[in-house]
């Protein structure tokens, strides 16, 4: 997995994390579902980069 990735995979949790977090705290539903989605995003790129680095060792 490159660099450039992982910074892109840690930025889409950590945006998400933040959102829900604003969501939870406003009572804003829909901003915490949009957190958790993006957290979730994050985690299956990083989920696929894995893989391929997996099928390339």
């Amino acid at each position: 997995m490159s660099a450039n990735d992982k910074i892109k995979n840690a930025a889409d949790k950590a945006k998400g994390a933040v959102k829900e977090g604003v969501g939870k705290v406003t009572g804003n539903e829909r901003l915490e579902a949009e957190g958790r989605a993006d957290k979730a995003k994050g985690d299956v790129k990083q989920a696929g980069e894995h893989i391929k680095d997996a099928f390339r060792d």
